[in-house]
């Protein structure tokens, strides 16, 4: 999988980060021009919107599928992530499936991501500088 800037106006990917497995989770942008997402294998990263340059990440619990999220309390900015592989590439761990055309392929297709991440649910929270 990849992660990638797209160009809407010129219809153009700008850049793109390769990921061993297809990146589920959504994006969040800030005004610093910072952009976080997160990884089936759990990491949570934040590029440099412009160049894609990898400015952090972190090891989360579990595969990351969903959005991140900010908000502000008492003047200080968070960005917050919930951790939980699932859905159609999570199948196989959630349910105990081995037979690779199970889950619509997803076992097959995903059989190496039990090596990389486990089933869970953990709410991540970061402040920013």
């Amino acid at each position: 999988g990849n992660f990638i800037a797209w160009d809407g106006a010129k219809g153009k990917i700008v850049w793109s980060k390769p990921e061993q497995f297809s990146v589920w989770s959504g994006a969040l942008t800030t005004a610093g021009g910072v952009a976080f997402y997160g990884t089936l294998e759990g990491y949570f990263k934040a590029v440099d919107q412009k160049t894609g340059k990898e400015l952090f990440k972190f090891k989360t619990p579990s595969g990351i599928i969903g959005n991140a999220m900010t908000y502000l309390h008492d003047g200080k900015q968070y960005v917050a992530v919930f951790s939980g592989v699932g859905g159609w590439a999570g199948i196989g761990l959630a349910a105990g499936l081995t037979n690779p055309t199970d889950g619509l392929g997803a076992v097959g297709g995903y059989a190496g991501l039990k090596q990389y991440t486990n089933l869970g649910g953990s709410l991540t929270v970061f402040a920013l500088p």
